[in-house]
């Protein structure tokens, strides 16, 4: 029988929300401490647990058939291997920062200057199509510290609340690029590979749709349903059912994350009361 095996970060923040999500989609993962490889215990699917900058590379020989990693990492490091799914979790932005004092302009401010980071390639790139032309210096570390201790003028690195850089001095200057976690695969899977994947990937994309959709109920006067249901975007039709007290019904329908509040207001101008909004685990369509 055919197992995939996917590749995920060590340790981290990045981990703990890969197997969190694995365990969402009803994948137990049976791992001891500080084991590098573990099988699920109700799926054909063995987890490796890997240095991040290292997981692209794996993919790309065939070693781990799939993978949960960063979009920056894959800008960086240039692999042949193809994102199936964005995740949505571990999202960042990869930023040039200055000192917090400088009279920021524009990246042409770094023409002739020296730029400390992890991420040298995505780097280039960017300062490639603003021809500019500065001295990148390789840090792997604590890239914040470079401009306070003298060896450049300006850092590129991962940005996610601003917090670290504003305790070194620094503010952000330049968006580069911005990332989140991804679902990857290798181009060397076999078929039954394929069909274990399209299976994970269903389940994912039931959990992500559920995250991203809010189940709502409503008491609705019989002589306003009609309205109300023209206002819903939700599913193919809600649900419509009588309420002891005559003259009302209950409407239940799913409402998309991102239209809900407009939606909300409209359907009480309209009639709708008691109003309850639930939060949904997962929805297969």
């Amino acid at each position: 029988m055919s197992t995939l095996k996917i590749a995920v970060q060590k340790s981290g923040r990045l981990n703990d929300d890969s197997i969190g999500l694995l365990k969402n989609c009803g994948i137990h993962i049976d791992n001891g401490k500080d084991q590098l490889k573990a099988s699920a215990s109700n799926f054909p699917m063995d987890v490796l647990y890997l240095r991040n900058g290292d997981i692209p590379q794996y993919v790309e020989d065939g070693v781990a058939d799939i993978a949960i990693v960063g979009e920056n990492l894959l800008v960086e490091a240039g692999n042949d291997i193809e994102v199936v799914r964005k995740l949505g979790f571990s999202k960042c932005k990869l930023s040039l920062a200055v000192p917090k004092e400088l009279d920021y302009e524009g990246v042409q401010y770094f023409d002739g200057k020296r730029i400390a980071t992890s991420y040298p390639n995505t780097l280039q790139q960017y300062l490639d199509q603003h021809n500019v032309k500065a001295d990148i210096h390789v840090i792997k570390g604590s890239v914040e510290i470079a401009p306070n201790i003298g060896l450049a003028e300006g850092i590129c690195d991962l940005v996610s609340s601003g917090s670290t850089l504003f305790k070194n001095g620094l503010k952000e200057a330049d968006q580069i690029l911005i990332s989140e976690a991804v679902l990857v695969k290798s181009k060397k899977l076999t078929p039954e590979q394929e069909e274990l994947l399209d299976t994970l990937l269903f389940r994912l994309d039931a959990v992500q749709k559920g995250k991203k959709s809010k189940y709502v109920l409503m008491n609705v006067p019989n002589d306003k349903i009609d309205g109300v249901i023209n206002m819903l975007p939700g599913m193919r039709s809600p649900t419509v059912l009588p309420l002891a007290e005559a003259g009302w019904s209950s409407v239940h329908t799913v409402i998309e994350e991102g239209k809900f509040w407009e939606v909300i207001d409209q359907l009480k101008a309209a009639g709708a009361e008691g109003i309850l909004i639930v939060p949904i685990e997962k929805m297969v369509l």
